[in-house]
């Protein structure tokens, strides 16, 4: 008996230990959690507070002024990231998601310039955003003879994000369960129709989370912009894609190095904008990814 009652306790003692190291680590999880939501929310609080004075429609209806900034405005700087921001989905999206299938469903892994590709997309993920400015500045901007303009900013802008949007999109297709496709394509399905109509359509919420956190790091991107000559004081908008433009992270970036302080408000308001054209972007692929998990 005595023999036998050792493993008993001992297993007892684990029984007990397990609770225990669940507990702590779930107590680091929520204090991680818990640091990250205080310091956002005071990031939120003070550029809420500080802007508050000049959230109203003078922000979105005036141009910029380098004098007055009762008066000034970020009208051309708003239009301008809209113009970006739209032409980079534009271009981006369809390419990654592409690629991502491509990779996924079709290259034969065992190639050697597959293996190539995969390394160095997964590279290009982490390639400073700087170097993508000096590559849109020689290649897009100068050789390809585009200059400074909306396109030229967006073509840089989905270099940029085009790898994050790749990865995500293949995770997105890999955890697809297999199951689907084997019973589609033992329906009689041909592999285009089993990705069109099965893979794909169970893989949008995965794509979109991707795709939207890919754009909102493009929207926020200034320094290789600044490169592709995106000034900070236009009082126009843009009217084409080969058209001058400015971008509201460039436009606070001039505003916070003015020394006046009517400025600082000016580019605590313009941040606050910022913030919300995020929330509608991360709102739609909310939505969108709802409606898919529902579905399947």
């Amino acid at each position: 008996m005595a023999v036998l009652s050792t493993p008993r306790s001992a297993v007892r003692l684990a029984g007990q230990g397990q609770p225990i190291r669940e507990h702590l680590f779930r107590i680091a999880l929520l204090s991680s959690l818990a640091i990250a939501f205080v310091f956002l929310a005071a990031l939120l609080t003070y550029v809420l507070v500080e802007g508050w004075p000049r959230l109203d429609s003078r922000l979105w209806e005036n141009m910029p002024s380098i004098r007055d900034p009762e008066i000034a405005g970020a009208q051309s700087a708003i239009t301008g990231t809209l113009w970006v921001i739209s032409l980079t989905a534009v271009l981006t999206l369809p390419t990654g998601i592409a690629a991502a299938i491509y990779l996924e469903e079709y290259a034969d892994k065992t190639r050697w310039w597959n293996r190539i590709i995969e390394l160095n997309i997964q590279n290009l993920a982490s390639v400073p955003s700087i170097v993508y400015g000096i590559l849109g500045l020689g290649i897009i901007a100068r050789s390809f003879g585009l200059g400074f303009s909306v396109i030229t900013a967006a073509i840089t802008l989905g270099l940029l994000v085009l790898p994050v949007v790749i990865i995500a999109s293949r995770e997105a297709i890999r955890a697809v369960p297999p199951s689907i496709r084997e019973g589609s394509l033992a329906l009689g399905a041909t592999q285009w129709q089993t990705i069109s109509r099965q893979v794909l359509p169970a893989a949008v919420p995965g794509i979109a989370t991707g795709s939207i956190l890919a754009l909102s790091r493009a929207i926020g991107e200034a320094a290789p912009l600044l490169m592709l000559g995106a000034v900070s004081f236009i009082r126009f908008n843009p009217d084409g894609i080969l058209a001058s433009y400015t971008v509201l992270p460039i436009q606070i970036f001039n505003w916070i190095s003015q020394s006046r302080e009517g400025f600082h408000f000016l580019a605590a308001a313009a941040i606050v904008v910022l913030l919300a054209i995020l929330l509608l972007m991360n709102s739609a692929a909310i939505w969108l990814r709802n409606r898919y998990q529902k579905r399947w």
